[in-house]
C-alpha cells in the first residue's frame, strides 16, 4: 500500500475500534488491514495500536498521529473529490454530535436519505446535550442549541427554535388554566424545573411582551437536567414547562399536553452547526450542514 492508503487504514481502526470492523468499513479482507498496520507501525518505528481481545485503542503515539494521519486522508480526499462529480464524489467519515432529542426525533429518522444520496460516506452520530469539545473529541461538526459562547469555532445558523408553554390536562384541572405569566406564582402554579448542563444553574420562566424579555422564578419540586425528563414529568401532571414546540408537537395534537399563555412565549432560541476554522470546508461536512439546515426546516422550525 502507498502511505495513503496506509495512513486511512489506520484511521479507520481507530475510527471502528476493531481491526474487524474497519476489515468491512474498508472492503478488505482483515489480513490486508493487519498487514498495514503493522506495516506503518514499522515504518514509523512506533506502536500506534493496543490490541485486545475486545477493543483495538490508539497508544499514547497513536493518539498523537491520528490527528496528523485524519487530517492527511481528509485532504487527500477532497483533493480526488475533485474529480468526481455529483454524490459520488462526496466520501469519507463525518462525525456529527447533536442534542439527544433533536438528534433521536429529527435527524436519525431522516438519515436513511441522506445515506441513499451519498453511498460513499459514513456518519458517526453522537447524541449529547452536553458541551464537548470538537478537537479534542474527535467531532467534525456539532449542532447546539441555544446562545453561544465566543469560541474559534465557526457557527452557520440553523434557524430558530419556536419556545411553548405546556401543562397537562391532569394539572390545569387541579391548578387551573394560568392567565398571565406575572400572575403564575400568586395563582399557586409550579414548575417541573430545568437546571441547564451548561449553565449550571435552574434556568427562568420566560416570556416577551412589549418591553421586551421578562424573567420569573417559578417554585417547582422537581428539577430534571434533560428534555425528555422534563416533558415525562410535565405529562405526569408535575408542573408548567417551556420547551421547543416540534418537542411536544405530537402530544398536543393528541392532548395529552396543552399550550398555556400562548401570548406569552418565551424568545425563540437560535441553532447553530458549529466546527472548527478551516480554510477550505470539505465536501462531506458543507453537504450535510445542507442536508441538516432542510432536515429541520421541514420538522423542527414553524410556528
Amino acid at each position: 500500500m502507498d502511505r495513503v492508503d496506509l495512513l486511512r487504514v489506520f484511521t479507520c481502526v481507530v475510527d471502528m475500534a476493531s481491526f474487524t470492523r474497519a476489515a468491512r468499513m474498508l472492503d478488505t479482507p482483515r489480513s490486508s488491514v493487519s498487514a498495514a498496520i503493522r506495516e506503518l507501525e514499522e515504518r514509523l518505528g512506533a506502536r500506534l495500536l493496543t490490541r485486545t481481545t475486545r477493543s483495538v485503542t490508539p497508544t499514547p503515539d497513536g493518539e498523537a498521529f491520528y490527528a496528523h494521519a485524519q487530517r492527511l486522508v481528509m485532504d487527500m480526499e477532497e483533493a480526488e473529490s475533485l474529480f468526481r462529480p455529483g454524490a459520488a464524489g462526496v466520501r469519507g467519515m463525518l462525525r456529527v454530535n447533536l442534542p439527544a432529542r433533536l438528534g433521536r426525533l429529527v435527524v436519525a429518522p431522516a438519515l436513511p436519505d441522506f445515506l441513499a444520496a451519498h453511498p460513499a460516506m459514513q456518519i458517526t452520530l453522537g447524541m449529547t446535550d452536553r458541551p464537548i469539545n470538537l478537537t479534542g473529541d474527535g467531532v467534525d461538526c456539532a449542532l447546539r442549541v441555544g446562545a453561544l459562547r465566543s469560541s474559534a469555532l465557526v457557527a452557520r445558523p440553523m434557524g430558530e427554535l419556536t419556545l411553548v408553554n405546556v401543562a397537562s390536562p391532569a394539572y390545569l384541572a387541579r391548578h387551573g388554566v394560568p392567565q398571565h405569566p406575572q400572575t403564575l406564582v400568586a395563582e399557586g402554579h409550579e414548575a417541573v424545573l430545568y437546571a441547564s448542563v451548561t449553565l449550571g444553574r435552574v434556568e427562568p420562566w420566560e416570556w416577551v411582551d412589549a418591553g421586551g424579555i421578562q424573567l420569573a422564578e417559578l417554585p417547582g419540586r422537581v428539577t430534571v437536567d434533560c428534555s425528555e425528563a422534563q416533558i415525562a414529568c410535565c405529562l405526569a401532571g408535575l408542573g408548567l414547562i417551556q420547551v421547543p414546540l416540534y418537542d411536544v408537537r405530537a402530544h398536543l395534537a393528541a392532548g395529552e399536553l396543552v399550550e398555556v399563555l400562548p401570548h406569552w412565549r418565551a424568545a425563540p432560541m437560535p441553532m447553530a452547526l458549529l466546527y472548527p476554522h478551516r480554510r477550505h470546508l470539505s465536501a462531506r461536512l458543507r453537504v450535510f450542514a445542507d442536508w441538516l439546515h432542510g432536515v429541520l426546516s421541514c420538522h423542527v422550525l414553524g410556528t
